[in-house]
């Protein structure tokens, strides 16, 4: 009689076995594919690592992305799903590109699918069909010049180049800060803009790899546009100096930028 017993306790321990591993790791996967579909389809965060969008971001800036507003991209594929709204001029962007061998050369990512893409933040300047004009830091769009006042106020870079700080008007009422400097040469030029694609410009319009120089972007590389900031710091060191207790002291009381964090992006 002791033998049927203990195949019942056997086959009830299987099912019990299954249970408690369930709960223990069950929960962690589940919370693990919506943490998943949440950066996939509606916010992913972003780490600035140049100064071309100077003074806008700052190198060190972290930043949340909206994917959802234009149309989140299904995963692994150029399918866009309907979204709240098309671009719109002045919108800061992060973006996808191709970037050549050893970091040389960057191109339209449609253009060179056969190359790893990076992703870039730059602002939308050119809509689908305009044409717009760069002469000595001065922005026109479809023949008509876009204001630029002066702030008044001067901006230095990490490497000690001080520029001025102009407030740049485009069409629609959107303004934002952008940074001018006369000694020196940004790219000139006459842009084109064709149909389907945007031109990406930094706001720092003298120091900025752009679309002036490599080319527009489809609207099917666009991650979406960046709308917070939710951390910032001036970190310039390795990740393995992150190890010494004394780097984060330093970080938390000289060099987080606190007064940045929670502010949203102009």
């Amino acid at each position: 009689m002791s033998a049927p017993s203990d195949e019942v306790q056997d086959g009830a321990a299987a099912p019990g076995l299954l249970r408690s591993l369930w709960d223990q790791f069950g929960t962690l996967a589940m919370a693990l594919l919506i943490a998943l579909g949440v950066r996939a389809c509606v916010v992913e965060p972003f780490r600035i690592p140049s100064g071309s969008m100077f003074p806008t971001l700052l190198i060190g800036d972290h930043l949340f992305v909206n994917k959802f507003l234009y149309g989140p991209r299904i995963p692994f594929t150029d399918v866009r799903l309907p979204g709240l709204r098309e671009p719109r001029r002045g919108d800061v962007v992060v973006f996808e590109v191709a970037r050549g061998p050893g970091g040389a050369g960057i191109f339209p990512a449609d253009q060179r699918p056969d190359l790893p893409r990076e992703s870039f933040v730059k602002r939308v300047i050119g809509l689908p069909g305009d044409v717009v004009e760069v002469q000595a830091a001065s922005l026109s769009i479809n023949g008509v010049s876009m204001p630029e006042e002066p702030t008044g106020e001067r901006f230095t870079d990490p490497s000690g180049i001080t520029s001025q700080v102009l407030r740049e008007s485009l069409p629609d009422g959107v303004s934002h800060l952008v940074l001018d400097n006369p000694g020196r040469a940004g790219i000139n030029g006459r842009f084109v803009v064709e149909e389907g694609r945007y031109l990406m410009m930094g706001d720092n319009r003298d120091d900025s790899n752009d679309g002036r120089m490599w080319g527009t972007v489809r609207l099917a590389e666009f991650k979406g546009p960046a709308f917070l900031l939710y951390w910032s710091w001036d970190f310039q060191g390795s990740w393995a100096s992150m190890l010494n207790p004394i780097t984060w002291v330093d970080l938390l009381l000289h060099k987080t930028r606190w007064s940045r964090i929670g502010d949203g992006i102009d």
